[in-house]
């Protein structure tokens, strides 16, 4: 018997009866003002629910077949409103994985009974959502399951496929009642105000087609979500995967997809060199430079240890949302590549289900005057922020300087002068730098901060200027922050980045016989470290001038680069040391040069700029303990990140 919990709502039918007129025969508005609760209430039946499948034309022939393609749109949606001439809103998921790879935390995939209507809806929101009042809509992304066309990873055809179902949505778009038929559909059901939420792949479809500005979409929830598909697979020119978007279409793309899209499949890879060059195609997929057009609200949820989607993805999205005035709101979690449903449960359920009220019904029930960020400090602890970053954060130098021993040195507010040296060893990654920071070690320059005297905190994203000797014709650079204290985290190196499946379940909504509300529960998994790895960059040297082509270095010359470093909020407790290190090669986090070359960095040139709430007076403040060295010994932390599978998956 699965384990009922508040959020399963058992009622008396009378109860539920009035309940249902109310909600039929009065606006939102109206409902507040009569005194009913400021949420939707779960008086739609889910067993007698219409389901339903249209296919939508995209307008585009990305399979060259002659015809343009149409996308297949799965919909679970109430009886109720429709027969009683009211119109829903919807929520929808845009996905190539509903047959390939699954959805969640158990893979679940779309099931059809003989009429082609689907029997399970991957995920519980139309679980939960559909008895409140709206319509969900699965939508399989073209060339995948039962839609026309090729995968493009991210490009028009994909936008697209999203894009026109909301079009349709809105009066926009046709739709055929079949893949191949000529018998139209139109969405009288709907008020066409429409939701988007989805993770990783699915969240980057929603950041994308909110990047089109198209009327009707009126917020997305972006999970673990890309917004540059450069930024996937370079950083700054260093590859991270040794393959590119060809071998990630092709993984998710239909046997029936495969035939057509030859000349698809050639552009990903002719358009989307190794070297790391920036070309037209990685334009295509920028979703940052037309944030401009963003006009649906977000609300954007991000692993902090994610190393599949890195954090790089959410925060310059985010920043370019803030400079466009987007409503938006955030939670940043300590696991990898993980749902909120999967760490957070009862508190997302309860937190989206007021976001889609206010966003979608008109509800005003607050939550646009809460917090905006909700943050895991520890695991299962979680903090707010009313702004994010907080007001007050500012951008602080710090300076590497030279210590007594090689590879070891200070970290602070003043310039320092000489110089360090290291060699690349690809066999080595930040783990084993951070472990060995207090060493002197061929392969890492480190630099640290005296034992703190008060908590600092990092919050945003930081970037390190590296000036560098190389003696090889090519270079990678890693710079990593990091907190050296001790801590209990979530072990996001492990396969399960930071969660424990356990055996019994709790539901979220309404059950069918084909289609389960109940899921595996979850929990925290932890470890004990010495050190936490706060924040990460990546650079290929040779794109010192342009960050969008990297050229050939002559050895014994200087170059200046700034590394760009992903997103964080971190609080680096009293006691703790602030440390940066700077490096070659990140084993399994990007690939490594073709040479293997030794680096002698200029100090005096070399500096970080970190996002610290309150600033340079903060850091001042909190570093005034006279600078000590630190024990020479192996300092415990998690394992090496473990390759990640390069694709942004369930």
């Amino acid at each position: 018997m699965p384990i009922r919990t508040r959020f399963t709502i058992w009622r008396p039918f009378a109860v539920a009866a009035v309940a249902a007129l109310i909600a039929a025969f009065l606006t939102p508005a109206a409902a507040q003002a009569a005194g009913t609760p400021r949420e939707s209430r779960p008086v739609y039946s889910y067993a007698d629910a219409i389901r339903e499948a249209v296919w939508v034309d995209t307008g585009l022939d990305s399979d060259g077949d002659g015809r343009t393609d149409r996308v297949a749109a799965d919909i679970v949606r109430p009886a109720e409103p429709a027969a009683q001439g009211r119109k829903v809103p919807v929520i929808m998921d845009a996905s190539p994985y509903y047959s390939c790879c699954g959805r969640g935390n158990e893979s679940q995939l779309k099931t059809y009974d003989a009429q082609g209507d689907v029997v399970q809806m991957p995920l519980f929101y139309d679980n939960y959502f559909v008895p409140r009042g709206y319509a969900f809509v699965g939508v399989d992304l073209a060339g995948t399951n039962r839609s026309d066309g090729c995968v493009d990873v991210g490009g028009r055809s994909d936008i697209q496929s999203a894009k026109a179902v909301v079009d349709w949505l809105n009066g926009r778009a046709k739709a055929y009642r079949s893949r191949t038929g000529t018998t139209t559909v139109k969405a009288t059901w709907t008020n066409g105000r429409t939701g988007m939420i989805g993770k990783s792949w699915d969240g980057t479809i929603a950041n994308g087609v909110a990047a089109t500005g198209v009327k009707g979409l009126k917020t997305i929830v972006p999970i673990s979500a890309i917004s540059s598909w450069y930024d996937y697979y370079f950083a700054q020119g260093a590859p991270l995967y040794d393959s590119g978007p060809d071998w990630l279409a092709d993984a998710v793309e239909s046997d029936a997809a495969h035939a057509g899209c030859a000349a698809v499949q050639r552009k990903l890879v002719d358009e989307a060199p190794r070297s790391g060059d920036w070309t037209g195609l990685w334009t295509e997929r920028d979703y940052v430079r037309d944030a401009a057009r963003v006009k649906a609200s977000v609300f954007l949820v991000h692993g902090m240890q994610d190393l599949n989607v890195r954090t790089k993805h959410f925060g310059q999205w985010w920043d370019a949302l803030a400079k466009n005035g987007v409503e938006r709101k955030i939670w940043l979690s300590q696991t990898g590549h993980v749902d909120p449903f999967d760490y957070r449960r009862g508190a997302w359920v309860d937190t989206l289900h007021r976001w889609f009220d206010h966003e979608l019904l008109g509800y005003d029930n607050g939550i646009d005057r809460e917090p905006m960020a909700d943050i895991e400090r520890h695991p299962d602890q979680w903090v707010t922020s009313a702004a994010w970053p907080p007001s007050g954060t500012r951008t602080t130098t710090l300076r590497p300087a030279a210590g007594t021993q090689a590879g070891v040195g200070t970290l602070g507010l003043r310039a320092g002068g000489g110089t360090e040296t290291f060699t690349d060893d690809p066999q080595h990654s930040e783990t084993d730098w951070a472990a060995r920071i207090a060493t002197p070690t061929s392969d890492k320059a480190g630099f640290l901060t005296a034992p703190l005297t008060r908590d600092l905190r990092v919050s945003g994203s930081s970037e390190v200027t590296v000036t560098a000797t190389p003696t090889t014709s090519t270079a990678h650079l890693t710079a990593v922050l990091v907190d050296l204290g001790p801590d209990t985290v979530r072990d996001y190196s492990d396969a399960a980045e930071g969660i424990t499946t356990l055996t019994d379940r709790t539901c979220w909504g309404e059950s069918t016989a084909g289609d389960s509300a109940c899921f595996l529960r979850t929990a925290a998994k932890t470890k004990a470290v010495d050190y936490t790895v706060l924040s990460r960059g990546w650079a290929d040297l040779g794109t010192y001038a342009d960050p969008g082509k990297g050229v050939p270095l002559t050895p014994g010359k200087a170059y200046t680069i700034t590394v760009d470093l992903a997103a964080t909020d971190h609080v680096v407790p009293k006691g703790h040391r602030l440390a940066l290190i700077v490096a070659g090669t990140d084993k399994d986090l990007i690939d490594p040069p073709s040479t293997t070359p030794t680096l002698t960095l200029d100090l005096s040139r070399t500096a970080a700029g970190v996002p610290l709430v309150g600033g340079r007076a903060a850091f001042t403040a909190a570093t005034t303990a006279r600078w000590t060295a630190p024990a020479k010994r192996a300092l415990a932390g998690l394992r090496a990140p473990h390759t990640v599978p390069h694709v942004p998956a369930s």
